[in-house]
């Protein structure tokens, strides 16, 4: 008689997690935001590794997993992946022929979005490939290819940034080398944490040239989301009533400018000076501030 074959490995399936908390049938919802072929996927499996265990009970519960959610298998790997633990992690899809395992499939889950994309799984996947395992994305939604596609930007050429730096002039000299890059025609897509968007908006106006189109996408694929285009001149005329809602929402902001619109070396000094006379008066008013609450 001949030996049976070893069963097949399972496959690491990617699924991406809706962008937005929605209710039932609400845009953005699970079962609106993802295709039929992705709810099939994630219904169908057992073990899961997971940005975050509270909010993927969350997603398999509003995609109505058949299984009890306390039944299933959902390892927590953070959002910064110890390496020592991949191994381990990946262990059940090669099975376990001395104790009679089968290999399991596996879903990687982030927070929101797509898995490994701004959000931690890639070196899951990397390994996932050197030990030969099958790695399958499935279709959902990504807020970086949806605010480009909604920006009206440079879609042949772009450049994600993630988060730049905290500190104030950190920032501020990182956002005209980006703003160089802008000019170059290549767009420049970056993020930040939802509760820094109104700081990170106002540093954008003071530095950048009046030229410099910017774009905010905020809380794409919801009920709420707004997406605007304008150059900097015009987001400085609004009024603070015109402004997007933007304190703690998720947001994309996008930099994009025409080759021949960049600024000169004397705009470029004059952008810079007026960005230090504001941010100047800011921090005298801040001085003023605590003075007359002392």
């Amino acid at each position: 008689m001949l030996p049976s074959a070893a069963p097949a490995a399972g496959r690491l399936h990617l699924i991406p997690v809706p962008l937005v908390d929605a209710p039932a049938g609400a845009p953005g919802n699970a079962l609106c935001a993802l295709p039929p072929e992705t709810l099939v996927a994630a219904r169908a499996a057992h073990y899961f590794l997971v940005e975050n265990a509270r909010s993927a009970r969350a997603f398999l519960k509003a995609i109505g997993h058949p299984q009890a959610i306390a039944s299933l298998q959902i390892i927590e790997i953070g959002h910064a992946p110890d390496p020592a633990q991949i191994d381990a992690w990946l262990a059940p899809l090669l099975g376990n022929p001395a104790t009679g395992a089968s290999p399991l499939d596996a879903v990687l889950l982030s927070e929101a979005g797509c898995p490994g994309i701004a959000d931690p799984g890639a070196s899951i996947v990397a390994r996932a490939h050197e030990r030969g395992l099958v790695v399958q994305a499935w279709i959902g939604p990504s807020s970086i290819l949806l605010a480009l596609m909604a920006a009206g930007m440079n879609g042949q050429s772009f450049r994600f940034l993630g988060y730049l730096p905290q500190d104030r002039e950190e920032l501020r000299l990182r956002l005209l080398d980006v703003q160089d890059d802008a000019y170059s025609g290549e767009t420049q897509i970056f993020i930040e944490t939802p509760y820094r968007n109104l700081r990170m908006l106002e540093i954008l106006l003071q530095t950048c040239a009046p030229s410099l189109r910017l774009c905010v996408a905020v809380a794409l694929s919801g009920a709420d989301q707004a997406v605007h285009t304008r150059t900097i001149a015009q987001w400085l005329a609004l009024a603070p009533a015109q402004l997007p809602p933007l304190d703690r929402r998720p947001a994309v902001f996008l930099l994009h400018g025409a080759p021949h619109g960049a600024p000169t070396g004397q705009q470029r000094s004059s952008s810079q000076s007026r960005s230090g006379a504001m941010a100047s008066k800011t921090a005298s008013g801040r001085r003023r501030s605590s003075a007359a609450r002392g």
